[in-house]
C-alpha cells in the first residue's frame, strides 16, 4: 500500500475506533500525505471532533479561533478549513455565521461573532457578490456604482471589526471572480470589455484594502480560478444559497490556513535544496560538474525556471542551503563556475555535501544558522530522502518534488511555507547578515579571547521610539522570536500600532551595527510608565545577535534612563516558554530582585497592558516578577557604544552610561 493509501486508511481506522482525539498530535503527519479530495473527507471527519475534547487531551495543541461569515451559506467552508489547519498542526475553534447575515454579524458589537473572540474573521465574498444588488436593465456603470457602495460598506465593517474584535484580530476579505453568465448578458463587445475593466478595478480596490498594521487581509482568488478551479455552483446556489464550489472553498481554506500560520509567526526561515534532479538536470557524481545542466535544453529550462523561483524567494529573506549526497569538491566546482548556474556558493548560507544522512545534514545546517530544525523546508525529488527527513527532523516541512521539473515551482509554493504578513527591509538583507555573521565567527576563531573579539567588532546600538516604517519589523520579531522573548507574548502589527499610539506605552526599536555592516532592527522593548515606575512588559532580541552583549547594553541603558527620568523603580517579568529557559536569569543578573507577593500583584496599568497582548499559546508556567530599585545600576558592556532614549526628546538620551559612579 502506498504511503498516501496507508495514511487514508489509518485516519479511517482512528475515526471508526473513536481514537482521533487521542491521536490528534499525529494527525498532521497523516494529512500531509493526502490529496485534495482525500483532505475533504478528512476535514469532514475532523470537524466532528469537539475542540474542547482535543485540548483536554492535549493542552499544548496550538488552537486558532476563526469566525466565518458571508453573503451566502458558508458552513461548507468549516470542514475544509479544519483539515487545512490540522495539516499545519493547528486546531480550529470555529464560529460559522453567514447565511446572508454578514452585515448584522459584523455591525453588531454584541453579535455571536464577537462573542466568539476570533483571531481571524473570514468575510467570504462569493461569486454573486455585487450582482445581488444589480437589477436589469443594467450597464457597466450600474455595476461600478453598486461595487463602490459595497466597497464602502466593507470598509465600514472593517472599522467596526477593528473596534470590537480582540486586539490583534484580522478581518479577511477576498477578491470576487467574474462569472461568464454575467459578462455575456452584455451583447456588445465594447460594453463587455468595459464591464471587465470595472470588475478588475473593484477587485483592485479590495486588494488595496489589505493593511496588516490595521488588521485587514485580502485573499486574491484569481490564482485559483486561473488554475482551472470553477468558482460557482449554479445548482447549489439556486437551491441551497451555496454559491461557491467545493474546489473554490478548498482553495480558500488553504490560503486562509497559510494566513493563520503567518499571523502566528510560524513562517519557515530556510529552504534546503537537493541538487541532482532538483536544481539541475543530471547526476553530479556520474556526469561531472561540466555536464549537469540547468539551461540550454527544454528540460533543463524547467530547472532554470525553478532556480528563478528560488532566487525570488531568497531576495525576500528566505535563507538558501544545500544538502546533497555528493562529494564536496565537485559540488563546490559546479556551484562556483558552471555556465548554466548564475547562483554561486555565496548565495547559499550553508552547503552540506557528503554521503551521510540528509536528516543529519539538515540538523547541522539549522545548528550552523542558529535556527530550529522545524524552521526548515526541505525540497528533494527522492521519495526515500523525503521520508528519511520526515522521520528524522520532526517539524521540518518536506516538499514532494518528483521527476518532472516543470512541476517543481508549483509544489514548492503550494503550502505558503514562507508567507509573512509583510516583507521588511531586514528580511531582504537577511542572507547578507548571515554571511557577515560567518565573517564574525572567523574573526572570533582568530582572536586570542572572546572579549578581545567583541571589542574588535565596534558594536553600536541605538534604541529609541520605533519609527512608523519599523513597526512591521517589530511585529515580525514579536511573532517569530522564541529564544530571547522574556514572556513569550506575541503582538501583531495592529497591536503594536496601537501601543505606539498610546501615550502611556513605550515601543522601543533596538538597532545594531558593527564593523561588518548594519543589522537593522534586531530587537524591541515594550514598556509602560506610571507613578510606580517603568514596567518592562516584554523584550525580544533576534537570536542572530545574541552573545554580542546587545541585550545587556539595552537593559542597562533602560535602568539608567529610568533613573535619569526620576522614576522610582523598574518592574519586569519572565514567563517560561518551551524556548526561553536560558533567559530566566537575565533580570537577576542585572540587579533585579524577585518581587514580594504584595509587590507582585499587577498594577492597573499592567492589567490594561495585558489586555492588549495576544494569548501566549506556548506559555507553560506562571510569570516571575522582578523589581529594580535603581540604586546600584549595572554598566553597559564596555565593547558596546549605546545610544538610548525613552521618548523622542533627545535631552533624555542615555549615551554610554558606564561610569564608575553607576556601580
Amino acid at each position: 500500500m502506498s504511503a498516501r493509501g496507508a495514511a487514508q486508511q489509518e485516519l479511517r481506522t482512528l475515526h471508526e475506533a473513536g481514537g482521533l482525539v487521542d491521536a490528534y498530535p499525529q494527525v498532521a503527519q497523516l494529512l500531509v500525505r493526502l490529496d485534495e479530495g482525500e483532505l475533504d473527507l478528512a476535514g469532514r471527519l475532523l470537524a466532528r471532533l469537539n475542540p474542547s475534547d482535543v485540548l483536554a487531551a492535549h493542552p499544548s495543541t496550538p488552537a486558532v479561533r476563526i469566525a466565518v461569515t458571508g453573503r451566502s451559506t458558508t458552513a461548507g467552508l468549516v470542514p475544509a478549513l479544519t483539515a487545512q489547519l490540522a495539516r499545519h498542526g493547528l486546531l480550529l475553534i470555529p464560529y460559522a455565521g453567514g447565511n446572508g447575515g454578514y452585515v448584522q454579524d459584523l455591525a453588531d458589537p454584541a453579535s455571536e461573532l464577537y462573542v466568539h473572540q476570533p483571531e481571524l474573521t473570514l468575510c467570504v465574498l462569493d461569486p454573486l457578490t455585487v450582482w445581488d444588488r444589480v437589477r436589469p436593465p443594467w450597464q457597466p456603470y450600474d455595476v461600478a456604482l453598486e461595487a463602490e457602495r459595497l466597497r464602502l460598506l466593507l470598509a465600514e465593517l472593517a472599522g467596526t471589526h477593528a473596534a470590537h474584535a480582540p486586539a490583534g484580530a484580522t478581518f479577511v476579505l477576498n477578491t470576487v471572480p467574474l462569472l461568464r453568465r454575467f459578462t455575456h448578458q452584455l451583447t456588445g463587445l465594447a460594453q463587455r470589455a468595459e464591464l471587465g475593466a470595472v470588475w478588475r478595478e473593484f477587485n483592485a480596490d479590495l486588494l488595496r484594502m489589505c493593511d496588516p498594521a490595521a488588521g485587514v487581509a485580502v485573499l486574491d482568488l484569481e490564482p485559483l480560478t486561473s488554475a482551472g478551479v470553477r468558482a460557482d455552483d449554479p445548482r447549489l446556489g439556486a437551491y441551497a444559497d451555496a454559491h461557491c464550489t467545493a474546489g473554490l472553498l478548498a482553495g480558500y481554506a488553504r490560503e486562509s490556513a497559510h494566513l493563520a500560520r503567518a499571523q502566528r509567526g510560524d513562517a519557515k526561515k530556510c529552504l534546503v535544496l537537493d541538487l541532482d534532479g532538483t536544481l539541475w538536470d543530471g547526476i553530479l557524481a556520474e556526469d561531472g560538474p561540466e555536464r549537469v545542466r540547468a539551461a540550454r535544453s527544454l528540460r533543463a529550462g524547467a530547472f532554470a525556471g525553478f532556480r528563478r523561483t528560488v532566487e525570488q524567494l531568497a531576495s525576500q529573506g528566505v535563507l538558501l542551503a544545500v544538502c546533497s549526497k555528493n562529494d564536496p569538491e565537485p559540488v563546490a566546482r559546479a556551484l562556483a563556475a558552471h555556465p548554466d548556474w548564475p547562483l554561486s556558493s555565496d548565495d547559499f548560507v550553508s552547503v552540506v555535501a557528503d554521503w551521510g544522512s540528509k536528516a543529519e545534514g539538515i540538523r547541522k545546517i539549522a545548528a550552523d544558522l542558529g535556527i530550529s530544525p522545524s524552521a526548515v523546508v526541505f525540497a528533494d525529488d527522492s521519495a526515500f530522502e523525503r521520508e528519511a527527513v520526515r522521520a528524522g527532523v520532526p517539524g521540518a516541512a518536506v516538499v514532494p518534488l518528483d521527476g518532472e521539473p516543470a512541476h517543481h515551482t508549483e509544489r514548492l509554493l503550494a503550502d505558503g511555507w514562507f508567507d509573512v504578513p509583510s516583507v521588511t527591509e531586514e528580511d531582504r538583507g537577511r542572507a547578507s547578515r548571515y554571511r557577515e555573521r560567518e565573517q564574525r565567527e572567523l574573526r572570533q576563531a582568530a582572536s586570542k579571547d572572546y572579549a578581545s573579539f567583541l571589542r574588535s567588532l565596534d558594536i553600536a546600538v541605538d534604541a529609541g521610539p520605533a519609527k512608523a516604517h519599523e513597526l512591521s519589523r517589530i511585529a515580525q520579531l514579536s511573532l517569530r522570536t522564541n529564544r530571547f522573548n522574556l514572556t513569550g507574548e506575541r503582538l501583531t502589527g495592529a497591536e503594536i500600532q496601537r501601543l505606539a499610539e498610546d501615550p502611556d506605552a513605550l515601543v522601543l526599536a533596538v538597532r545594531a551595527a558593527d564593523r561588518y555592516g548594519e543589522d537593522g532592527v534586531v530587537g524591541a522593548v515594550f514598556a509602560r510608565r506610571d507613578r510606580a515606575g517603568l514596567h518592562l512588559e516584554n523584550m525580544v532580541v533576534s537570536c542572530r545577535v545574541l552573545g554580542r552583549g546587545i541585550e545587556n547594553a539595552v537593559l542597562a541603558g533602560l535602568l539608567h534612563a529610568a533613573r535619569d527620568a526620576g522614576l522610582p523603580a523598574v518592574h519586569a517579568r519572565w514567563r517560561q516558554t518551551p524556548a526561553n529557559e536560558a533567559q530566566r536569569a537575565f533580570c537577576p543578573a542585572h540587579g533585579f530582585e524577585t518581587a514580594s507577593e504584595t509587590a507582585a500583584s499587577e498594577t492597573a496599568s499592567e492589567t490594561a497592558a495585558s489586555e492588549t497582548a495576544s494569548e501566549t499559546a506556548s506559555a507553560t508556567g506562571g510569570a516571575i516578577r522582578y523589581r529594580h530599585a535603581l540604586e546600584r545600576l549595572p554598566l553597559v558592556p564596555s565593547h558596546v557604544r549605546l545610544r538610548l532614549r525613552l521618548t523622542h526628546d533627545r535631552a533624555q538620551e542615555v549615551v554610554d552610561p558606564c561610569t564608575p559612579s553607576s556601580i
